[in-house]
């Protein structure tokens, strides 16, 4: 995997060159849905020629296709979107160009973030970068593998459920997910709005906070987000971590299992003190999680209707407009998302599920909440299992859905969360472990992940 520093001080032109060759030489992988080229070369040339600079000035990057870019379509990897040009830039990626950084294209992922291993894609799924067999993880499978090939040495992603660190796990890369409102959503795909969040998948932890130190911080375009406050940090003395029971329980594949305990001696012998804690709420975490986000996909997901942008399909009356347009531009998942957040919304039901499982939701936030008054950080797996084969769960969603099991608990509440490559299995597969924080407590989170290696 290439760094940061591997391309400060070097030809930016060069870099963007390299980095296009790289992923056009990696296609096998259907990795990268669209490129930059044009726009890349000419920022370089602008680095180059002493025009442009910062702290990644020449640096190339990849951006998750829910990011509005420039020059390249923001597709999100639906067909609904396929022929949109952006006409604006996300935050985050604007902060990244003023700091220099070159967005070279648009990473691949489940279609409009809706998935746990890249295979809802319209375009096809995404292989993982160490058995072409086995899925990528999802949804920002795309943006993990362009980073585990080496092709870039940071890509953007983004996490409602585990998006970010579920495919950084399957891949061996580092992927943080910041606390909620750390960095801007404006200019990104909306799912499910009281989760999203934008972070980074990179290949060490170094590199990820210094993209995270830049994209973080208040904008007035999104008013969710919060007054800046990260900072990188230094372990100024031992920590009092907490390993999640019920995340080492039965279930847990047993070399996931293995990998996260030899990770925990390693900040055993860091001096920290580690103890196991229980969440008794954290069962019903995956439940809550799968009727609040589906209804806010099915309130965000409304704006699709063929008329005002997207896919239009051919109809003799408006009705016809909004039912075709819709069938031909989501996917099955996107279908049943919609399906399940209507019904949990509609009169009969609302009272029954949604505000049930929202009530729930803030009983699970104040456990982590008590956790945090004794404990500086959690521990536990990323995902039950390493990387599942390509086909596997597709038949049943379910199935899939428990994939996000460990991931979805520290989205309910808010809370930062990284993926750092903990170890492999007997197969070569690369297994991370998570670690998890209270409300901005992000540079703490990447301090002692930096202590694990």
């Amino acid at each position: 995997m290439s760094t940061i520093s591997d391309f400060i001080g070097t030809s930016a032109r060069d870099n963007v060159i390299s980095a296009i060759a790289k992923a056009r030489d990696n296609e096998a992988f259907n990795a990268v849905l669209s490129y930059s080229e044009e726009r890349a070369l000419e920022r370089a040339d602008k680095v180059d020629a002493g025009e442009i600079t910062g702290r990644l000035a020449g640096v190339p990057f990849i951006a998750k296709d829910n990011f509005l870019t420039y020059e390249a379509p923001t597709t999100a990897a639906s067909t609904f979107l396929k022929d949109f040009k952006a006409p604006l830039q996300a935050t985050a990626i604007e902060k990244l160009e003023a700091e220099g950084a070159i967005c070279i294209g648009k990473a691949n992922l489940d279609a409009f973030a809706h998935g746990g291993s890249t295979e809802n894609s319209a375009y096809g799924p995404t292989k993982n970068a160490f058995d072409t067999e086995r899925v990528a993880g999802g949804s920002s499978g795309g943006s993990a593998v362009v980073v585990a090939l080496g092709i870039v040495p940071f890509a953007l992603g983004t996490d409602t459920g585990g998006s970010i660190r579920q495919p950084a796990s399957f891949n061996g890369v580092v992927g943080v997910k910041p606390t909620y409102g750390t960095v801007s959503r404006y200019g990104v795909v909306a799912m499910a709005s009281s989760t999203d969040t934008i972070g980074v998948l990179a290949s060490s932890v170094e590199d990820a906070e210094i993209v995270m130190d830049i994209m973080s911080g208040h904008d007035t375009k999104d008013m969710t987000t919060l007054p800046d406050f990260f900072a990188p940090q230094i372990i100024d003395g031992p920590k009092k971590i907490g390993v999640i029971k019920e995340f080492m329980d039965e279930g847990v594949d047993p070399e996931v299992k293995a990998v996260t305990e030899k990770y925990i001696e390693v900040l055993k012998a860091n001096g920290h003190e580690v103890k196991e804690v229980s969440i008794s709420l954290i069962k019903y975490a995956l439940a809550i999680y799968y009727i609040v986000v589906p209804a806010e996909i099915s309130s965000n997901l409304g704006r699709y209707d063929g008329i005002r942008y997207g896919n239009r399909a051919d109809a003799a009356s408006l009705g016809e407009v909004y039912g075709l347009s819709r069938d031909q531009g989501f996917m099955p998942e996107n279908k049943r998302r919609i399906m399940i957040g209507s019904y949990v919304l509609s009169s009969g039901f609302f009272d029954a599920y949604y505000l049930q499982a929202q009530k729930a939701r803030t009983l699970l936030i104040n456990e982590f909440n008590a956790l945090f008054e004794e404990y500086d950080a959690l521990i536990g797996p990323v995902a039950p299992t390493p990387a599942f084969k390509l086909g596997e769960n597709t038949s049943d969603p379910v199935k899939m859905y428990l994939a996000d099991i460990m991931t979805v608990p520290a989205s309910l509440a808010g809370l930062p969360a990284i993926s750092v490559p903990a170890g492999t299995s007997e197969a070569g597969l690369p297994i991370g472990v998570q670690l998890i924080g209270a409300r901005k407590s992000d540079g703490l989170l990447l301090a002692l992940a930096k202590e694990g290696k």
